[in-house]
């Protein structure tokens, strides 16, 4: 779903292109990614006083898990989304990663290491 203020293009053509990004970076997923929402906004509005002044904040719903929210500012929406959903692909994958349950139960090798005690 995609949010933009009234100084962000919001056309149709802006959210299919939003829904391909993300859908692209984040399929490996699957079903563990609910819903994915987007906010596109104007920093400056009319002023263009910064070049990075588009702002997009995208939050990612999980199964079971706390939403995974990130942000990222530039020059142009594109650009911001670009940025956006390359954060949300790391920030997830870290996410889901904690909470996996193979991982704490997976060997450490530092701890399987043999010990010689003296006799």
């Amino acid at each position: 779903m995609l949010n933009t203020d009234p100084h962000v293009d919001g056309r149709h053509q802006m959210a299919d292109h939003l829904e391909t990004v993300v859908k692209d970076a984040l399929g490996r997923f699957g079903e563990q990614v609910t819903r994915v929402e987007a906010h596109l906004a104007d920093a400056n509005s009319h002023l263009k006083v910064s070049p990075d002044e588009i702002h997009c904040t995208l939050e990612a719903r999980l199964v079971g898990l706390e939403p995974v929210v990130v942000k990222d500012h530039a020059g142009t929406a594109h650009q911001a989304i670009q940025g956006a959903v390359g954060k949300l692909k790391r920030a997830v994958a870290t996410a889901l990663a904690k909470h996996d349950p193979r991982r704490s139960a997976a060997p450490r090798p530092e701890l399987d290491a043999a010990v010689d005690l003296p006799d």
